[in-house]
């Protein structure tokens, strides 16, 4: 008589290891760097008033882009489980920076244009699955951050 499989079923007691994502970051040339995420590779500057040659987005802009693509996302998906082409799906993204010390973002608006597909009875519903994207989510519970120096 064979034994039953142990019972493998997470419980609260379950201790899960976070998964670690790396990503790379390396001088390219003046104010440039390439950014390497799994095998994608993505470029930040400068603009010229500010030293660099304006090669590619900085990289406060491409943190507003990433909260505005994962709220796309968010709403992409909404829309998909709801049988809603995402045709016409927009978000729009302004920032500004904080006027006082330290130098951080001080605002973000993010407007989301729903396709003409998606009923007005849906749209605050949208509204709310987008509003809880992970990056979204990530900057109401600020992750703990460990900047250090590792000597060659």
């Amino acid at each position: 008589m064979k034994s039953a499989a142990p019972d493998t079923t997470p419980d609260a007691t379950t201790v899960r290891e976070p998964v670690v994502h790396e990503l790379n970051v390396t001088h390219v040339d003046g104010d440039a760097y390439a950014v390497d995420i799994r095998g994608h590779r993505l470029l930040v500057d400068q603009p010229v008033d500010a030293g660099g040659t304006d090669t590619a987005p900085t990289p406060v802009e491409l943190f507003a882009a990433s909260l505005a693509a994962c709220v796309a996302h968010y709403a992409g998906r909404y829309l998909r489980r709801h049988g809603v082409p995402r045709a016409g799906l927009r978000v729009r993204t302004e920032f500004t920076m904080a006027l006082d010390r330290p130098a951080r973002v001080g605002s973000i608006r993010v407007v989301v244009v729903p396709p003409q597909a998606l009923s007005a009875e849906r749209h605050a519903a949208m509204l709310a699955v987008a509003s809880h994207c992970t990056v979204h989510n990530t900057l109401h519970e600020a992750p703990l951050i460990d900047i250090a120096l590792e000597t060659p």
